[in-house]
């Protein structure tokens, strides 16, 4: 008796074996009976194993490792829409950033975004059907169980990391749409969800969510959520403390005009920052300035023929103001800005029948009696209300409408740097690439409402709608600068290529199926070679 060491060849480790010898009567030979103890280490002590890789049962159980199973079976899956898909996040640099933020987790949480992109019923609960059907990059499925794992565990600092990577890949001279979209909630759990005010002014209990677009890549690089009771306008100084945080120096900004506040421009101008601003058309300066023009806007020398406005722009003077509390004062300048009126005929003619309407609706309230508390500001407004013994006589305040109506047709501008207002405008309305992503990630990342219950998975699943809404902004943009929209939708672009086959075989690249023409062109117009 005694113990053998014995090396194994293929792995190199070398084993420990307690060598039991005994008399064979029928062979009349001394054999010997081996079992194995253990593995040698690199200190020549034995750890007890059972050769199959695993330690003692009464100390650690064999743990599994995490990740995609290998492809082991054949099958056929639909491949067309995801191979677009990895080819843009390769193009982009996406997958780069996530891998280098999430190099564990990145694959499974790119399989999420492709699923809430393609996938017809976005459950989490369904994902493994839809991951039977086709190739992605996890390969594998995905519990709900574990989708709650992957996503509870996504950081705050792996996101800023991740909002670092991609700001550094934008252009610093493209202008940055700025805006904000709210997502209604009816959790009691959450703890920004808020009652607030939607983009149709209806009373939800909702959280917001803030986007930054490049003006000239089309595609979003920064997002933050917040209580659904905050107004836009309070949300541009927390922007502008967090891009002097990262370092991120001067940067131009386009905001319509629920982002405007003289606080609000004041602290572009301290923090040197470029900006198109829409205005209000009630601000003194901008009344001002429609004054002076009075009919001269619509003279033909200042149409333009591309957008069909009047248009006239000016040179004005800001006074700036900035608070200084180490030294306990405020200090007051002189700033240049550019002021851009813009008169539309048709929108004028339009703003004068919605007021018209809108007093009609406020009088029948007043003569009826039913009226609304809210309105009381409006009533006081448009009319004259006297009471009299047999009840009451309402009398239209003429002066006020018609003062109301000098401002209809007009839309103004403000920038520090963009003097001509033909610019300005082509600027501004580029923002119309943000309005398109809130529908991408209200319709088609299935964001309408949120289903989360706990803030770890909330921030989590917003994480992932923002990768896939980077994808899809860049599907967008090409879509539109190549006029695909005159033919196809977004939702049919996908349709159309996710029908393509590949053919899946264990050890082998997947074979990929007939590739009619029109599907080849779609891919060209994604800057994408066509699978071969």
């Amino acid at each position: 008796m005694g113990i053998v060491f014995q090396k194994d060849k293929r792995s190199g480790i070398e084993y420990a074996y307690d060598n039991v010898s005994y008399w064979d009567k029928e062979k009349k030979q001394s054999r010997s009976k081996r079992s194995l103890i253990g593995r040698v280490n690199e200190a020549g002590e034995i750890v007890p194993t059972d050769g199959r890789c695993r330690k003692d049962k009464n100390n650690l159980k064999r743990t599994r490792k995490r990740g995609p199973v290998p492809i082991t079976q054949i099958k056929r899956v639909f491949y067309g829409a995801t191979y677009l898909f990895d080819e843009i996040v390769e193009k982009i640099g996406l997958s780069n950033d996530l891998k280098v933020c999430f190099p564990s987790d990145y694959k499974a949480l790119l399989s999420i975004a492709y699923y809430l992109m393609l996938g017809e019923n976005r459950a989490m609960m369904n994902f493994n059907y839809w991951a039977r059907e086709h190739i992605h990059p996890h390969e594998a499925d995905i519990s709900s169980q574990e989708c709650s794992r992957i996503l509870a565990q996504i950081s705050e600092e792996q996101v800023r990391h991740f909002i670092e990577l991609q700001w550094k890949r934008r252009s610093e001279d493209e202008y940055w749409a700025y805006d904000s979209t709210s997502i209604s909630s009816y959790s009691t759990t959450l703890k920004q969800v808020k009652y607030g005010k939607n983009k149709e002014s209806d009373p939800l209990p909702q959280i917001n969510i803030l986007l930054l677009y490049g003006e000239k890549t089309g595609l979003p690089f920064y997002y933050r959520k917040l209580s659904g009771n905050i107004p836009d306008v309070k949300t541009v100084n927390t922007l502008v403390k967090e891009l002097d945080a990262i370092g991120k120096g001067k940067a131009k900004f386009v905001m319509d005009r629920g982002f405007y506040s003289k606080k609000n421009i004041d602290q572009l101008f301290q923090y040197r920052h470029k900006f198109i601003v829409a205005a209000s058309t009630r601000l003194s300066f901008v009344k001002k300035r429609i004054d002076e023009l009075g009919e001269k806007i619509r003279d033909y020398e200042n149409h333009d023929a591309v957008y069909g406005l009047g248009v006239s722009s000016t040179t004005i003077e800001w006074d700036y103001a900035q608070e200084r509390p180490y030294k306990k004062d405020i200090l007051t300048d002189k700033r240049r800005m550019y002021l851009h009126l813009y008169y539309n005929v048709q929108k004028a003619a339009d703003d004068e029948l919605a007021l018209n309407d809108k007093i009609d609706k406020l009088k029948e309230e007043l003569v009826s009696g039913n009226t609304v508390d809210s309105h009381e500001k409006m009533y006081q407004r448009y009319f004259t209300i006297r009471k009299t013994r047999g009840g009451q006589t309402i009398k239209v305040n003429e002066e006020a409408i018609r003062e109301e109506k000098l401002d209809h047709g007009y839309f103004s501008l403000i920038s520090n740097e963009i003097k001509d207002p033909i610019i300005a405008l082509f600027l501004y309305r580029s923002r119309d690439v943000v309005e398109k992503a809130f529908c991408n990630i209200k319709d088609r990342l299935n964001c309408r409402r949120f289903l989360t219950s706990s803030e770890a998975s909330l921030n989590g699943k917003l994480f992932v709608v923002f990768v896939g809404l980077i994808i899809l902004s860049y599907i967008h943009t090409k879509m539109q600068k190549n006029g695909l929209y005159k033919s196809y939708t977004l939702e049919q672009v996908l349709l159309e290529l996710d029908g393509i086959e590949g053919f899946i075989e264990p050890g082998r690249a997947p074979i990929i199926g007939e590739i009619l023409e029109k599907q080849r062109k779609l891919y060209n117009v994604f800057d994408v070679t066509p699978p071969q």
